[in-house]
């Protein structure tokens, strides 16, 4: 019987609100970019799910190596410890200038890989000016980054919410302005939605900026530092502690993204049913993910106080909230999966094909929920190398190999093409949840059992 504390819930929730909020926001941009882009041509809209996936696994992977930083000032916050917290949140700007440098210099070549795939001329046209103008926001990102982590750390989550809203508040006109060609710039169509959302990178990176040099919350963390250039022994330390959660990332997010790439050869239609089930579950995966953010935090915290006991207790009832917060969410998607699909698209077959897809979708958030909760769990541990093979083997070799094998083959069924990976999706998140929650009931008895040590010394 896993235990439950309504304080730990109280104090879980508070943590995730404003999380959930931010999160929602900014996931609600890739949402209306896909709507306003859906609105001018189903290509368009194809066009940047495409274009979606190689920029999500990008983007998404860097910020999981810079959420290293998030569990190393909890626990450094926890610890009461104030000037480590400042050095190494400016190390990791260290770190995440090089890193968006190296991958603006990458990107100028997208047109290679690009090139490789068989599509229509038209869609690939669309999604690489999109991958165009969207690599210039990877500057400002990096930056928003680094200070998002440093509030989320100290356990002062309403930050990133309040910047949420000045992306959402750019994002819509700016959308506005690029896709349909307003206030004398061109019409772009879907690959405006690039342009905009690298006006809302820029945007969030200053607001955030202005409030972590104001706010009385980063006060006692702005203080000097004996030396302020780059240490590569820290700096290494980020990377070793990211690069799993990075990995980790990246394994589930091209779980979803590749998947436009397997089946684009199906036709625009097919491509757009997916995109709108994939682009509706990034948004609800949102309550679970920032759940889980929350559980590092609080994790995080209690693992520097060296509080063991509330440890075991916070992260149980972590799970209970997720796993409830989860049934909740599959019963919503199906009773309005026909209403969730209408508002992306007014084309008959691929309503029909999306409305099918969202039923799949329904299946797989307990496993979901409880996967990156218990990964959340373990980044707050500061225990990542594990990760690494547990997402590995769980999405590739289980849940994109055995979606290819039913969408793609008549191997075991005939062929169910973008139904199939979903399919394939359900398994590997589950095979993942079993894992995952393993491990970190192994890494909580190995704590006990090394603290019950320590005071019998």
């Amino acid at each position: 019987m896993l235990p439950f504390s309504r304080f730990e819930a109280k104090t879980i929730l508070k943590l995730s609100g404003p999380i959930v909020l931010a999160q929602l926001t900014q996931t609600m941009m890739y949402v209306i970019d896909t709507l306003m882009a859906g609105r001018v041509s189903p290509v368009d809209m194809a066009g940047i799910a495409v274009a979606s996936a190689l920029w999500l696994p990008i983007i998404l992977t860097f910020q999981g190596l810079l959420l290293a930083l998030t569990p190393m000032i909890a626990q450094h916050f926890g610890a009461g410890h104030k000037q480590p917290i400042t050095a190494v949140t400016l190390q990791g700007a260290y770190l995440a200038f090089a890193l968006s440098i190296l991958i603006f210099l990458l990107m100028q070549f997208i047109a290679i890989p690009f090139g490789m795939m068989e599509m229509d001329p038209l869609l690939r046209e669309k999604a690489l000016d999109y991958m165009g103008y969207i690599a210039w926001g990877v500057f400002p990102a990096a930056g928003y980054m680094v200070l998002r982590n440093l509030f989320e750390g100290i356990g002062y989550t309403k930050a990133a919410m309040w910047i949420s809203f000045v992306g959402i508040l750019v994002n819509i006109p700016a959308n506005y302005v690029f896709i349909y060609g307003k206030l004398g710039m061109p019409a772009l169509g879907g690959a405006g939605c690039g342009v905009a959302t690298s006006l809302v990178f820029l945007a969030q990176f200053i607001a955030i900026c202005i409030y972590a040099l104001t706010s009385r919350r980063t006060a006692p963390f702005r203080v000097a530092l004996p030396n302020y250039g780059p240490k590569f022994a820290e700096i290494w330390q980020i990377v070793a502690l990211g690069t799993p959660i990075a990995f980790s990332m990246f394994f589930e997010v091209t779980l979803f993204v590749c998947i436009p790439l397997m089946i684009v050869h199906l036709g625009p239609m097919v491509v757009a049913a997916h995109q709108i089930a994939n682009n509706y579950s990034a948004l609800i995966f949102m309550l679970p993910l920032s759940m889980g953010m929350a559980t590092t935090i609080r994790v995080g915290h209690l693992a520097g106080a060296m509080d063991v006991r509330e440890l075991r207790t916070a992260i149980s009832t972590a799970v209970i909230l997720s796993v409830v917060m989860a049934f909740a969410i599959a019963g919503f998607t199906y009773v309005t999966r026909d209403w969730v699909a209408s508002l992306y698209t007014k084309d008959q077959l691929v309503l029909t094909m999306a409305s099918s897809i969202l039923v799949l979708a329904c299946f797989y958030q307990i496993s979901d929920a409880i996967q990156v909760v218990c990964n959340c769990a373990l980044r707050g541990l500061k225990y990542t190398k594990p990760i690494f093979f547990i997402t590995f083997i769980a999405y590739w070799p289980i849940g994109f190999g055995l979606g290819t094998i039913l969408g793609l083959t008549d191997w075991i069924t005939p062929k169910m093409g973008a139904h199939g990976f979903w399919i394939g999706i359900i398994i590997g998140l589950t095979v993942a949840a079993v894992l995952l929650a393993w491990l970190l009931r192994k890494q909580l008895r190995k704590i006990e059992h090394g603290q019950q040590q320590a005071t019998a010394i």
